[in-house]
């Protein structure tokens, strides 16, 4: 028998973090909970879950800084919680490379389905990068750039790059077929679902953070086709 996904929930209140872990667990997942941020970057790294439930409203470190800290060492899914709902949170919230994002109060079955739906996108281990460098499975390669979706790692200029999932998975598409336009509305239903409470805007940010990491090449590049999308053009 297969063993449980682990998720680490870390919200301020208590009942909430209650709810969400007995949704869970009621999933067959397998659940810690905390309470603040400290307590959170200690428990990542004992418990090292497959995903994160995390409170933007935290004691001391808040849920940004936590954000922040694991991904200097983990591409571990986080979906962001909080009972903000304006643009800018959500927008942070992904450029410091969480993978979703959802508003107080919920369905807790939808979390359940955004977990999951999570976990199926990414299926991410929380290793580093470092130590997932072998090109085999679903890869694409090209001059000084192999992303390989199989084990969730890029190789850029003959060096591992930590990137975030979902960012991840947005340049494996786009290269997957080169010099091909896609259109934001397609991305966003390929790679977040149909059913993601987002906007465009969120293809926008990833496409500025992977750009951020990845600077055009002399044989290719991240192109935007004003009106339109982007594409990974071959030159």
């Amino acid at each position: 028998m297969a063993d449980k996904q682990k998720i680490l929930i870390v919200d301020d209140d208590e009942n909430i973090a209650e709810l969400i872990s007995l949704y869970l667990i009621k999933e067959c997942f397998d659940c810690m909970t905390v309470y603040d941020g400290q307590s959170a970057i200690n428990a990542f790294d004992v418990y090292s879950p497959d995903l994160i439930m995390l409170d933007l409203m935290l004691p001391g470190k808040d849920g940004y800084e936590v954000c922040r800290e694991i991904r200097k060492k983990s591409r571990t899914p986080i979906i962001m919680l909080s009972a903000k709902g304006e643009v800018f949170d959500k927008v942070l919230g992904l450029e410091l490379g969480a993978d979703d994002y959802m508003i107080k109060p919920f369905d807790p079955k939808e979390l359940v389905a955004r977990v999951k739906a999570v976990l199926r996108r990414t299926g991410v281990p929380s290793a580093p990068a470092e130590d997932m460098t072998q090109h085999t499975g679903e890869y694409v390669s090209y001059p000084d750039l192999t992303v390989n979706l199989s084990n969730y790692s890029v190789i850029y200029m003959g060096k591992p790059l930590e990137m975030p999932p979902k960012e991840l998975e947005l340049l494996y598409y786009l290269a997957k077929t080169p010099n091909r336009v896609h259109t934001r509305e397609e991305l966003l239903d390929q790679l977040w679902g149909y059913d993601y409470h987002g906007d465009t805007r969120t293809v926008d940010v990833h496409i500025k953070r992977l750009r951020e990491k990845i600077k055009d090449h002399e044989k290719w590049a991240l192109s935007t086709v004003w009106g339109v999308g982007y594409k990974f053009e071959l030159k």
